[in-house]
């Protein structure tokens, strides 16, 4: 039942996303922009990491497309919740796990075909990285996207209006792009940023994904990298599920 419920659920809402085309691309332009401006300048800088400046930009820029593109996810419960679709949903026998999980997993979904177009268009700008390490990239955006969607969902059926929501994930968002070393290695960075850095589990992924795109897959980066996504999506499932389990709609 688990599974035919997320099917229903998240047939419904890609199906949601598949007719709005604009904004399934739109939602790349930023880290686009970031490449198309951004990439130049960092070409022949000692970055003080392994590979070309587009091994070390481009995984950033992925794991930036899962960060701001799922922590507003939850956006549309807000919205949902003010026209009565959450709370018929909830009425119903579904699983509140399914009703969490065909929402992120259509997130996942979105975010991933973003990420092809992305890496796509840095192959052209000079990219060069195995297909195992692209392959990895995208199953961390995956990771990510639930891990994310999932709190943002939970969030947002905790507050009542857009107003309430949007400075609260942009308090959380911006902090996380800046420590995490999505643009530039935290190597660079002085020892104390360094260090505060490490704190923040969103660097363990970008570490990972970087070994990834320079065809190190043995690395103790790629473990720790795994380990956190795991566990951090693990956590944000249940803490979502719970919340749709309780929270008032």
């Amino acid at each position: 039942m688990l599974l035919h419920d997320t099917a229903l659920i998240y047939g419904r809402y890609l199906r949601q996303s598949l007719r709005s085309r604009f904004a399934l691309l739109f939602g790349v332009l930023m880290p686009l922009l970031y490449l198309l401006f951004f990439g130049p300048l960092l070409t022949g800088l000692p970055l003080g990491g392994r590979g070309s400046s587009w091994q070390l930009l481009v995984p950033g820029l992925l794991l930036q497309l899962g960060l701001f593109g799922a922590s507003f996810a939850g956006f549309s419960i807000i919205i949902e919740k003010g026209q009565g679709v959450v709370e018929r949903m909830r009425v119903t026998p579904v699983s509140r796990l399914a009703l969490l999980l065909g929402r992120v997993l259509r997130d996942a979904t979105v975010f991933v075909f973003q990420a092809v177009l992305l890496v796509v268009a840095a192959v052209a700008m000079g990219l060069r990285a195995p297909l195992a390490g692209v392959l990895i990239g995208f199953g961390f955006v995956a990771l990510l996207t639930v891990s994310l969607g999932s709190l943002s969902y939970a969030l947002a059926m905790k507050v009542h209006t857009p107003q309430e929501f949007g400075p609260l994930i942009n308090a959380m968002t911006m902090p996380s792009m800046l420590l995490s070393g999505l643009m530039l290695p935290m190597s660079l960075a002085p020892v104390w940023l360094d260090v505060l850095s490490h704190f923040m589990p969103f660097r363990y992924l970008v570490d990972a994904v970087r070994d990834a795109y320079v065809g190190s897959y043995a690395t103790d980066h790629m473990l720790y990298g795994v380990l956190v996504a795991l566990a951090f999506a693990g956590l944000a499932v249940t803490v979502g599920t719970r919340v749709f389990r309780t929270a008032g709609a």
